[in-house]
């Protein structure tokens, strides 16, 4: 399956929707979009609330949809984004998931203050899981954990589960996410060198890892290497985002920290660029072989447009099952 990425940090709603519009006209059967509360860089320029571009797109488009990712944790209480999920589901019935991550320090603590280290937010994530597991059931849950006490019932209760997609970027991570999630949300680098870790969590929880859903972000730009620089510049951050940035709350500290530490040149080197078909069906093919189930076509070009229509004719083709 492909899926488009709904960048809220470069483009404001009223383009999304028109975007994810015409991504799933087009063919892509997944819509993703991100859920911060602050872009990434400041020169990103723009962040709208996820979860509305949702409730708008679904009335245009024909595709799954959800996000990548909710922290359902700090600034979002589990039991709201069980509601609000459900919700989604209930306007768009099985057409919603949930992708959640344990957040950045740009959306968490930028918002609400607070930002604990990571086997907090870790404890935190999973103890939400089975908040918003539980709420989705449509019975009572009396729940008291270490951080969240619910004691409520989600009275329209989505019919069937809305599948609930654990992102990972790291060794311990991934194999919290296999065993806690319904499938699994990362990037490249980290699928090839943890996708053990991450079926071995799967296996410890008593699912088949085969039977999951595997969604990888994948960058791409239609077009020469000044487009890609240009869209380099706004996700320049990419190669430390799990290193050292997701702790920065402050998008123009990660800015000027990208700009000094990260060269354009690292960030283009597993971006698929160019107008060659070719240089796309392979770097897409790759992510397939390599077990993922979803590629994310992620760019951070302005003419969106043109990547959309160009994976449309000339890349999308080339993966479709025979009738």
């Amino acid at each position: 399956m492909f899926s488009f990425m709904l960048a809220h940090e470069q483009f404001p709603v009223t383009e999304l929707v028109q975007l994810g519009a015409l991504a799933s006209k087009s063919g892509f059967q997944v819509l993703s979009t991100s859920d911060h509360f602050q872009p990434w860089q400041a020169n990103e320029g723009h962040v709208g609330q996820a979860w509305v571009t949702l409730g708008a797109l679904g009335g245009q488009s024909h595709s799954w949809m959800g996000t990548t990712v909710t922290c359902p944790t700090l600034r979002y209480n589990p039991a709201v984004v069980a509601e609000a999920f459900a919700t989604l589901d209930q306007l768009y019935p099985g057409r919603i998931f949930l992708g959640v991550g344990s957040g950045e320090a740009l959306n968490e603590e930028a918002a609400t203050g607070a930002w604990p280290k990571w086997p907090e937010r870790w404890e935190r994530l999973i103890e939400a899981i089975a908040v918003i597991r539980q709420l989705w059931t449509g019975e009572h849950v009396s729940f008291k954990g270490k951080y969240y006490t619910v004691d409520a019932k989600l009275y329209d209760a989505p019919a069937k589960p809305i599948p609930l997609l654990t992102a990972a970027n790291g060794k311990k991570s991934m194999r919290l996410a296999g065993q806690h999630g319904d499938g699994l949300i990362s990037d490249p680098v980290s699928w090839k060198k943890w996708k053990s870790e991450w079926e071995a969590g799967a296996r410890e929880a008593g699912k088949n890892p085969a039977d999951m859903p595997v969604l990888i972000e994948h960058y791409a730009v239609v077009g020469g290497q000044e487009a890609a620089k240009q869209a380099a510049e706004l996700w320049r951050f990419g190669p430390k985002a799990w290193h050292s940035l997701f702790d920065v709350p402050s998008p123009a500290a990660i800015q000027q920290q990208a700009e000094q530490q990260v060269p354009i040149e690292q960030v283009l080197k597993s971006w698929a660029v160019g107008t060659d078909p070719e240089v796309h069906i392979n770097a897409v093919k790759e992510l397939f072989d390599s077990g993922a189930t979803i590629v994310n076509i992620h760019s951070g070009q302005p003419d969106q447009r043109k990547v959309i229509e160009f994976y449309a004719s000339h890349v999308l083709p080339k993966f479709r099952q025979p009738a």
